[in-house]
């Protein structure tokens, strides 16, 4: 029997007092995370180093990883549906990668030189990706995003980006607003997701000062927002029409098929940005795409660009992502994750429509979000407070289950994760729905 067959439990009505007591029990139950994190504010403002895990009252402090499970400092056990924000599809002890990099380690560790395991995931890439015909190394997807816009600009001879409202592209490169301390000063021109007309306008419009278009085939940060095709080949065509270079970020995206998104989708970018899991966990980016446009990298040919990282090409890495994209996430095993991925997002909302509540998960394949309101979401919206309070309660309350997501509710599934991890998820989706059912009516928003 389901939850939601169930009378629901008598819970306070009230969203902030709920809230509240969400975080009163949460705290109770974690004092040594609670102790960790007011250690760390003596030494790191906030208490942590990366803004992503920092929530209050304070963030869990995990301690160790196996498979698809978590334990924390305070012995509590979780189903790890985080899966550190897409980075780590392989799960927490993968023994094939852990033991390419205990090999790698061994011949040094530090070698400032060249060595072949690039140059074979290199080819590994380049074998997946219709858009990539040569390909470098970074450090991260954000560099990745960075280094391709150096290539755009230095091959059109343009300085200007044109950005979507609402996208996410790394720390230095985030649109949830038009302005940002910490965006570097590259000049931006934006138009919104998922509206061909207005991006083919706003394309046209830049025209000759454009040097590139950057966007994700589906929002990673902004809500797991999957773009249309008929979006995706505006941006192209419009970008073919002027000259601008089309650059795909699918550091995130790139796990949904063998070839990413833009294979699923049948739109070819002229460049590519990968990152996050492909070195098996490890810190790892890449850039890549059409040959003439990567050559302004070429140290063969005079007055090429730099391109400087100690490790871009660090042995761990390079080791790891040799077995992780060569032995382990191949076709099928691509193509079993999305669809596993597609049939959980079915489920949950199901469940959700089943209750007549304004709550729904959006994704693709692996990767979806929770959302607090009815109807179709096809573009990044703000949020009102009701809705960031409900979405603050679902993680709190999933958290209580020993169910880990991101905080903005986000889920990005990894391979250990099975079936009946899924359907414990739903399980708990629809314990949520039924005790908070009168807080879900209150808070639903319509658009």
């Amino acid at each position: 029997m389901s939850p939601l067959d169930l009378a629901a439990p008598r819970r306070n009505s009230d969203l902030d007092a709920a809230l509240a007591e969400a975080h009163e029990a949460y705290a109770a139950a974690r004092p040594r995370s609670a102790a960790i994190h007011e250690r760390a504010r003596a030494v790191m403002p906030g208490g942590n180093t990366r803004s992503v895990l920092f929530y209050t009252p304070f963030p869990t402090a995990m301690v160790r990883g196996e498979g698809c499970r978590l334990w924390d400092a305070d012995g509590r056990e979780y189903l790890d549906l985080l899966g550190e924000y897409t980075a780590g599809l392989f799960g927490h002890s993968e023994t094939r990668i852990i033991e390419a990099v205990k090999q790698a380690l061994d011949r040094g560790i530090n070698l400032a030189s060249v060595g072949e395991a690039e140059q074979d995931l290199a080819r590994l890439i380049i074998g997946r990706f219709p858009s990539i015909e040569l390909v470098r190394f970074t450090n991260s997807g954000t560099e990745a995003n960075l280094l391709a816009l150096a290539a755009a600009r230095g091959f059109t001879g343009r300085t200007k980006v044109m950005v979507m409202r609402g996208g996410y592209h790394g720390g230095v490169l985030t649109f949830a607003t038009e302005q940002s301390a910490v965006n570097l000063p590259i000049p931006l021109a934006f138009t919104d997701y998922n509206d061909p007309a207005a991006a083919t306008r706003d394309i046209l419009a830049e025209g000759s000062l454009l040097a590139a278009v950057l966007v994700e085939p589906m929002l990673g940060s902004g809500g797991c927002i999957p773009a249309s095709r008929e979006f995706l080949q505006a941006l192209r065509d419009a970008t073919r029409q002027t000259g601008a270079v089309l650059i795909f970020d699918e550091v995130m995206t790139s796990r949904h098929g063998p070839g990413g998104l833009q294979q699923r989708m049948d739109v070819i970018p002229d460049m590519t940005t990968l990152g996050k899991y492909m070195a098996g966990g490890m810190s790892f980016g890449a850039f890549g795409g059409r040959a003439d446009i990567m050559a302004v990298f070429d140290g063969h040919k005079p007055g090429t660009l730099p391109h400087a990282g100690t490790f871009n090409n660090n042995v761990w890495s390079m080791a790891a992502g040799c077995v992780a994209m060569g032995e382990i996430f191949d076709a099928a095993t691509a193509e079993a994750l999305y669809a596993r991925g597609e049939a959980l997002r079915d489920a949950l909302n199901a469940a959700c429509t089943a209750a007549g509540v304004g709550m729904q998960f959006t994704g693709r394949g692996s990767m979806l979000t929770v959302h607090f309101r009815p109807g179709p979401i096809t573009a990044p919206y703000a949020a009102t407070p009701a809705e960031n309070a409900l979405r603050e309660l679902f993680f709190f309350d999933l958290l209580a289950q020993g169910i880990y997501l991101a905080r903005r509710g986000m889920a990005a599934l990894s391979l250990p994760v099975g079936e009946a991890d899924c359907a414990r998820y739903v399980a708990a989706v629809e314990e949520f729905v039924a005790a908070r059912k009168p807080l879900l009516a209150a808070g639903a928003v319509p658009v």
